[in-house]
């Protein structure tokens, strides 16, 4: 992720970031009715929205942000809600520290941000722990413009997540009106 953009989102959570919305996305909330609560990771995890909605769930769940005032605000959140999970800061290129495994992956927007060397490190991170048969449920935008610098995948960006993960179900639609997205549903090969 560049220099710039970093600025840009330590920026944005002096006030609230657009796409902290402070609700669950229904497809994440449709997806988890099929699935038994395990262990989860939420990856660029913000202000903690989805790791309380994990936990109430009865999942155990780690989140992961790079910025202070995001951990600082979710930590805040979880102690108001009542649940158990735990938040780190930490950057999801280098999840060293990180030696549990985990049964689902959450990232709604982190990936796509991530510069194409970065994304090969969340990938070789994320294969690290996961557990066999997992799921790596993520939301990014997407979009057809091969060395872009807009945030989003292409085409060959999912062909490097084919190397790891088979797509179970991709659900596209368009944020905010004319940005195409998808959801994405993997699991780990």
């Amino acid at each position: 992720m560049s220099f710039l953009r970093r600025v840009i989102y330590y920026i944005w959570y002096f006030r609230r970031p657009p796409w902290d919305s402070g609700v669950t996305p229904p497809e994440f909330t449709e997806f988890l009715k099929d699935c038994q609560p395990g262990a989860a990771i939420d990856l660029g995890c913000g202000t903690g929205t989805n790791v309380i909605s994990l936990a109430r769930l009865g999942w155990k769940v780690t989140g992961v942000d790079y910025i202070p005032a995001a951990i600082r605000q979710a930590r805040e959140k979880i102690l108001r809600a009542g649940v158990m999970a735990d938040v780190r800061l930490g950057d999801v290129t280098h999840l060293d520290d990180i030696q549990e495994s985990y049964d689902l992956a959450l990232d709604l927007g982190c990936y796509h941000s991530l510069a194409r060397p970065e994304r090969q490190a969340y990938l070789s991170q994320l294969q690290r722990l996961l557990k066999p048969g997992a799921t790596w449920f993520l939301y990014a935008f997407v979009h057809s413009a091969e060395g872009s610098q807009a945030v989003g995948l292409t085409a060959l960006d999912l062909a490097q997540v084919d190397e790891f993960f088979q797509l179970a179900r991709r659900i596209d639609g368009f944020d905010g009106g004319d940005k195409t997205s998808a959801y994405f549903i993997f699991e780990k090969k």
